[in-house]
């Protein structure tokens, strides 16, 4: 027998250790991979969100520096984004100089009365509309559909001769008794959420002896309650930002909500416009604050939402 040679033995195996590392590199390559992966998509949605949200809060920004600001750098060029010392007390002047508490007080209750109004009156029809069967039904749910369609523009001169006749005009009727009759968007997107919930809880229910009424508010309401945040979180929204209504509707100063109050006071504030900027932001920071407050139920309402239908 010829005997080996050491030498292409070496090489041998110098070869598969090379080619046994390549492998081990090769293995390890996609492992960093998925490891740095997620935090380069991190880094890339975060570059891209950064730009967007501080353009989007720039004039809220310029808002509240120019609340705190006094007479002598609101003009000033270039800008001062923070007024040292910052004027807190221009919050209590303009409140006082408006007479905002009766426009708050006036937003408030209107507000209340269209989330109260509104959340029963939808989630009562998206009951009937999920859950009862009867004739015509499937059409009705259609027209009700159908109103969002129509912008509010539309309605408009309709709505102000009907509620002129009936005498509803200049008083909180025209702006609050509406809410109590639901809107269709609130209706869609709670039959939505009733449509995801198993028909076995109401049969269970009825075999316990409860009424519909019983169904819906001691089983089906409770586990509805994103949903009623987000049609409570839109309406109040809606409410306390409705300029058209109440321009139309009201004509005396004393039942202005704070949208009319705001335009009363421009002119009072004349080019005093660190007053106007301090009401604006007050006025602004209260649909803000009760937003945050509900975020999880309003984030988790539009997403269960769509899952049945």
């Amino acid at each position: 027998m010829k005997p080996v040679d050491n030498g292409t033995l070496g090489i041998g195996q110098g070869v598969t250790q090379q080619h046994g590392t390549v492998r081990s590199g090769s293995r390890a390559t996609p492992r960093v991979w998925r490891t740095v992966r997620p935090a380069l998509k991190q880094i890339v949605l975060l570059a891209l969100v950064i730009p967007v949200a501080v353009l989007f809060l720039m004039p809220w920004a310029w808002m509240l520096s120019t609340a705190g600001k006094n007479a002598a750098t609101l003009w000033a060029v270039p800008p001062v984004w923070l007024p040292r010392p910052y004027l807190w007390e221009n919050f209590v002047t303009a409140w006082n100089m408006g007479g905002f508490a009766i426009y708050f007080r006036n937003t408030a209750y209107m507000t209340a009365m269209n989330v109260i109004g509104n959340v029963l009156s939808s989630v009562i029809a998206a009951y009937a509309f999920a859950r009862l069967r009867f004739k015509g039904r499937d059409i009705l749910f259609i027209i009700v559909l159908a109103t969002m369609m129509l912008p509010s523009q539309v309605t408009l001169i309709p709505l102000y001769v009907i509620f002129s006749k009936i005498g509803w005009t200049n008083s909180f009727k025209a702006l609050v008794i509406p809410g109590f009759f639901g809107d269709a968007f609130s209706i869609f997107l709670l039959r939505q959420f009733f449509m995801t919930i198993p028909r076995e809880y109401d049969d269970a229910a009825y075999i316990d002896g409860c009424s519909h009424f019983g169904v819906l508010f001691r089983i089906l309401i409770p586990q509805i309650r994103p949903a009623v945040a987000v049609v409570a979180i839109f309406v109040f929204t809606w409410s306390w930002n409705n300029y058209m209504g109440p321009l139309i509707y009201l004509s005396s100063p004393d039942l202005f909500p704070v949208t009319l109050g705001l335009q009363r006071f421009v002119g009072r504030a004349n080019t005093q416009i660190q007053y106007l900027m301090a009401m604006t932001a007050v006025s602004a920071l209260i649909p803000v604050v009760i937003f945050f407050a509900a975020q999880r139920y309003f984030i988790q309402g539009i997403v269960i939402s769509g899952i049945k239908g």
